[in-house]
């Protein structure tokens, strides 16, 4: 792990830059919604001009997708995590520690809360977020379950119902007590353990 530290390359200048860009992307999605949010607004928070904002992102339909994709990144969900089919109890035990921080994190419970709130007048910021996140993991995850399945151990039948059984189970009563922003405290603690326990009973359900 140090040494894959070490030996990765240091990010360019417009790689920085186009970092700076998505963090103030999000921050203001969150903060004030896609439709107040403006590339103005977004390249004067990230420290540049608007023209470096469009040399990156297209549209603001561009920069939100990639701001969704980002935090799935930062969150270790991307094709690295879900690559070695003959492992599949410790990936899958990873994918739902790591996709079960990700979707109570603060970010996607606020973007997943406006997108609610704004579905009958913005319908497209709904659609952006879930082809973006929801649907590009799930994607990803079926894909993975179906390369398992290959190698024997196990029968997900149809691997995007399998991948959407997963994830629904993930959500758990955090994510709900969350967007109804309800207290959480009482149920902290049980978190890790309901995470690591979806995953045994998922991979049980499925085992040959």
């Amino acid at each position: 792990m140090t040494q894959q530290k070490m030996s990765a390359k240091p990010q360019s200048r417009s790689e920085q830059k186009k970092q700076q860009v998505l963090v103030a992307a999000i921050d203001l999605f969150c903060s004030q919604g896609f439709p107040n949010t403006s590339m103005d607004e977004v390249a004067k928070q990230a420290g540049v001009s608007k023209q470096t904002v469009y040399s990156h992102f297209g549209s603001k339909d561009e920069l939100f997708v990639a701001a969704i994709e980002s935090k799935c990144v930062g969150h270790n969900l991307n094709d690295n995590l879900l690559s070695d089919p003959s492992q599949p109890e410790a990936i899958i035990s990873q994918f739902a520690q790591q996709f079960g921080e990700m979707i109570v994190s603060p970010e996607a419970i606020t973007v997943f809360k406006a997108c609610v709130a704004q579905c009958e007048s913005h319908p497209e910021v709904s659609r952006l977020f879930f082809e973006a996140g929801p649907q590009h993991i799930l994607g990803m995850l079926a894909e993975y379950l179906a390369a398992v399945e290959t190698l024997g151990q196990y029968q997900f039948g149809n691997p995007q119902h399998a991948a959407v059984r997963l994830c629904m189970m993930l959500f758990g009563e955090l994510k709900l007590r969350l967007e109804l922003g309800l207290e959480v405290e009482s149920i902290l603690a049980e978190r890790e353990t309901y995470i690591r326990g979806c995953a045994d009973m998922f991979l049980r359900a499925y085992r040959c």
